[in-house]
């Protein structure tokens, strides 16, 4: 339940995949309003992607509890240890509530302590903070998580890579319109226009960590392999 077959090598390639070739501003686009309208200042960026990170974290792992023990079939089972039969209730279809339920929850403690702690900040993000709570990419990754199925420890580190590699988009975007803001750029291209340039490059340069394949454990990868049919004599007469 905690680790499965995962064995250290892939947590690490889980957290590459995460941050890297799976980034979700990068690779699946999503939270793109936050992105777009939080990365004109570096400090923003950081303190926008820092939040995000906590609040996709901790999500993530309450998300993970109520999938296994709430929501996923048969998850009731537990319920036997007090005297009440629920295995056979099945409560997949209050996921997406149940999933926002607790985003939204977290997104209002992290939205009071940032209040508290640096007003600057909190006045800097303004409405964007808010928006978290419908931030696509903290929905996306706690069903992404979900859906592969994935043990405990590979589910955290999963749902943290998330977090960073949202955070190091942003942060590499706004440290560039920093410099775009500075700099002579073509008239029709200033604004949005050289922000998504900007962002595709990026895109781009992100894909060179595809052909890392160490996510997966040696076990599931010895199922998906192609059986390779026997040659027939005169395949291997063509081949001599």
């Amino acid at each position: 339940m905690f680790m499965g077959d995962y064995l250290p090598i892939n947590l690490f390639g889980l957290l590459v995949q995460s941050v890297f070739i799976e980034n979700f501003l990068l690779a699946n686009f999503l939270g793109m309003c936050t992105y777009l309208a939080c990365s004109t200042k570096l400090k923003t960026a950081n303190g926008l992607g820092a939040t995000v990170v906590f609040v996709l974290t901790c999500s993530g792992v309450l998300n993970w509890l109520v999938n296994t023990y709430v929501t996923k079939p048969g998850a009731l089972a537990w319920l036997s240890l007090l005297g009440i039969d629920a295995s056979g209730i099945n409560l997949n279809f209050l996921g997406f509530l149940l999933f926002i339920s607790v985003i939204a929850g977290f997104v209002q403690v992290t939205e009071i302590v940032i209040e508290k702690l640096s007003p600057a900040l909190y006045n800097s993000l303004g409405v964007y903070l808010p928006l978290i709570t419908v931030n696509c990419a903290i929905l996306g990754a706690c069903l992404f998580a979900v859906t592969r199925d994935y043990p405990f420890v590979p589910n955290l580190i999963y749902v943290i890579g998330s977090g960073v590699g949202w955070w190091l988009a942003i942060a590499l975007i706004a440290a560039i319109r920093e410099k775009l803001a500075v700099s002579n750029v073509i008239p029709g291209l200033r604004g949005v226009g050289i922000v998504f340039m900007m962002s595709g490059i990026m895109s781009m340069a992100f894909q060179g960590f595809t052909g890392i394949k160490l996510a997966t454990p040696s076990g599931e990868s010895d199922k998906n392999q192609v059986i390779e049919l026997p040659k027939t004599e005169a395949s291997v007469k063509e081949v001599s």
